[in-house]
Parts: C-alpha cells; structure tokens; sequence
C-alpha cells in the first residue's frame, strides 16, 4: 500500500507542479502579480500545499519560460521588461507571424477554416461574457489553430515560443475590455482573409495584430514613478 501511495504522489507531482505554473502564469498576465513583485517560497508553499524543493521546480519553470528572474539577495521576481527589450522581443515576434502568413496556403481548405471558426466562436463568447481567463485560453486556442495552417511545426513551435516569451508584458491590454474586443475583430479580418485568398490583408493583419500589447505595456513603465 506504501508503495502504491508513493507512486500515485510522484505521478501527481508534474501535474502539481505544472497547474501552479499555469495559475502564477495567469496572475502575471492578468496584473495579478505586478512586474518586479516578489514571489517567496514559503508563500508558494503555503498557497499551493507544496514542498519546498517543488516550489523550486516551480519557480524553476517559470524562469525558463521568461515569467520570473532571480535577482542577487532578493530571490525570484516577476520579470520585468525594458523597453529595449519589450520591442526587440515584439520585432521578431512580427518577422516570425508575418512570414508565417506569407507561407499559408490559400486557399484554406473549408474543414481546416471550419474548425478555425469553431474556435473563435469559443472566443467570442469568452469576450462577451468578459471572462479575461477564457478569454486568454481561447486566444490561444486561436492562435495554435490559425498558425498550423501552414504546417510549418518548427516554426509554429518557434511563435508559441516567442508569443509565451511575451505574456508577462500582455496584462495592460488583456484586462481592457477594449483591446479584447478589438482583437476579437481582428481574429475575424484574419478568417475572412483566409476565406478571400487576401494575402496582403491576412499579413497587414498578423502585424497590427501585436502592436497594442506592446503599446500597453510600455506606456505603463512610462508612468511608474522614477521612469
């Protein structure tokens, strides 16, 4: 029975360790955990009913997904961007999601944009009921879709890479019930694109798409005090 039980507990672990990444990933995106804020391991502990060595692992994955830093006599911190950063970051982002859109073919084949479609419903129905958590995962849900139409998997896996790299900077415009909706339209201009064969607006689209995350975000160190 103790071995049993000790086999069940390390089958859990990952699946511990990966839903308090997913919750801390979430209050990072949605301004719950403010850049530059502490994460301590004895709140974690406490919060997430872990040891303190799979807080570490926590903690661990988070860095590796560019969420948290360590900082010399602090500890782990919500990651913070520069401005450098934030555009570089956002520059290859665009060179990335726009020569995806060059490469698509069109035209998309009517199951491969039904199911696109069944997605976005998903999302506008999150955007209406002002759901930002549903709102977030059927954006990605989106976004996983519309990008493997091309069936390109290095490259899908290089944008959701990137698109991760940047949720710490995404919470100025994901708690705004303005930028949900504008980019609710957008994800419908890049359908209808798809469905008119409209290679320059599918592109055009794809690279206004980034623009206000990024705006948002920068425009709120701006206003820090001190900046």
């Amino acid at each position: 029975m103790n071995a049993i039980t000790s086999d069940a507990l390390q089958a859990q672990a990952p699946d511990a360790v990966q839903a308090a990444v997913a919750a801390l990933e979430e209050d990072i995106v949605f301004g719950r955990l403010h850049p530059r804020e502490r994460l301590t391991e004895d709140d974690l502990m406490a919060r997430f009913s872990m040891k303190r060595h799979v807080v570490r692992q926590v903690l661990a994955d988070l860095e590796l997904l560019g969420a948290v830093e360590k900082k010399r006599n602090v500890g782990a911190v919500v990651r913070a961007f520069s401005a450098r950063e934030v555009m570089e970051l956002y520059a290859l982002r665009e060179v990335l999601e726009v020569h995806a859109a060059s490469l698509i073919p069109l035209p998309v084949p009517q199951a491969r944009l039904t199911a696109l479609v069944a997605v976005q419903r998903e999302h506008d129905a999150a955007v209406a009921d002002g759901d930002a958590r549903r709102v977030f995962r059927s954006n990605q849900r989106f976004h996983h879709e519309f990008f493997s139409l091309l069936d390109n998997a290095v490259l899908g896996q290089a944008i959701e890479e990137y698109a991760r790299r940047t949720h710490p900077i995404r919470f100025g415009s994901l708690t705004s019930a303005a930028y949900r909706e504008r980019s609710r339209q957008e994800h419908w201009a890049l359908i209808h694109a798809l469905r008119d064969g409209d290679r320059d607006a599918l592109m055009a689209v794809c690279r206004n798409h980034l623009v206000p995350s990024r705006d948002a975000y920068l425009a709120s160190e701006r206003a820090r005090p001190g900046i």
